[in-house]
């Protein structure tokens, strides 16, 4: 049991990390910096972020981006995701760590490296309207849209199966405006009303295609290991379910269902998660590196520079 045990840690961690056998040094060098950071532990973005709702999260994160077909297309043209997956994940998660935990620098060079690549990510796509467009990564619509679909997918993700988000979903939206501005989005909201305003200004752009089918069914089956695959079956699932609705007819997904039988999605996600958590650890490494920068400057128990 002790050796099942330690496998099955060590399979859950390898898959948040690029199957690195050790936690990865960029987590670690979170506890150097010379402040703060743009949040500190009382904030929205450390709670949302915090939790393991966020696996949720980033599933539903990646379908509700897959609807518009500028997005889509730098995906499907330019990533490697199907033979790759966990190292775009590792690569996610380090950037959002980096923006929620780090020192400001940290996050600063953080968002300037997707930036630089998103320079070589251009190409052509097709509008729902039938027009040819060119597309590049750094557009600032195709920015937007992620920057929104992303908020969307944590605060849906972190309702249904997280915890207390201190100062509710207008402190979070405001408090990760800060990535939108890092990433040159313009104006990003501040507020929920905002939020939902902007993506609607975007649900014509929106569609579904055989390339949104196909990221649709990769991420109903990824090749993860066996004893990932029925508690990652419960959180797609939970995020299928804690969807907005109209994002989901326009994904054609179904009632939330795993494998033949109906369960209580939420209650078993929960289950999942707390499993999660329990083989991860928490705090996880990158916010127990900037509870100690926090230490190091005298900032434990403060609010962020």
């Amino acid at each position: 049991m002790k050796r099942f045990l330690a496998r099955w840690r060590s399979e859950l961690r390898g898959t948040f990390s690029a199957n690195s056998p050790t936690i990865p040094q960029w987590e670690l060098d979170l506890e150097h910096g010379n402040d703060g950071g743009y949040f500190g532990p009382d904030s929205a973005a450390w709670a949302v972020h915090g939790s393991t709702a966020t696996l949720v999260a980033g599933i539903q994160s990646l379908l509700i981006q897959s609807l518009h077909p500028g997005a889509m297309a730098g995906v499907h043209d330019h990533s490697d995701y199907a033979r790759e997956p966990l190292s775009r994940l590792a690569g996610t998660i380090r950037w959002i760590f980096t923006l929620t935990y780090g020192d400001t620098a940290a996050a600063q060079a953080a968002c300037s490296r997707v930036l630089k690549i998103h320079r070589h990510i251009t190409g052509r796509y097709t509008t729902a309207a039938a027009e040819e467009m060119q597309y590049s990564a750094n557009d600032p619509d195709l920015l937007r849209w992620v920057h929104l679909a992303f908020i969307e997918a944590f605060l849906a993700s972190s309702r249904y199966v997280g915890g207390p988000m201190p100062g509710g979903p207008d402190s979070y939206v405001a408090d990760w405006a800060v990535a939108g501005h890092l990433m040159t989005v313009n104006n990003p909201p501040l507020t929920e009303r905002e939020l939902h305003q902007q993506l609607a200004a975007f649900t014509p752009e929106l569609r579904y295609d055989h390339r949104v089918a196909d990221t649709v069914a990769f991420l109903k089956n990824p090749p993860l290991p066996r004893s990932q695959q029925l508690g990652y079956r419960i959180l797609f699932a939970s995020a299928v379910a804690a969807m907005a609705p109209e994002y989901r007819a326009l994904l054609r997904l179904d009632t939330p269902r795993v494998g033949r039988v109906r369960l209580p999605v939420r209650s078993a996600a929960k289950v999942v998660l707390g499993v999660v958590r329990w083989g991860l650890g928490t705090p996880g490494p990158s916010e127990r590196s900037a509870r100690a920068r926090r230490r190091r400057l005298g900032l434990d128990g403060t609010e962020a520079n």
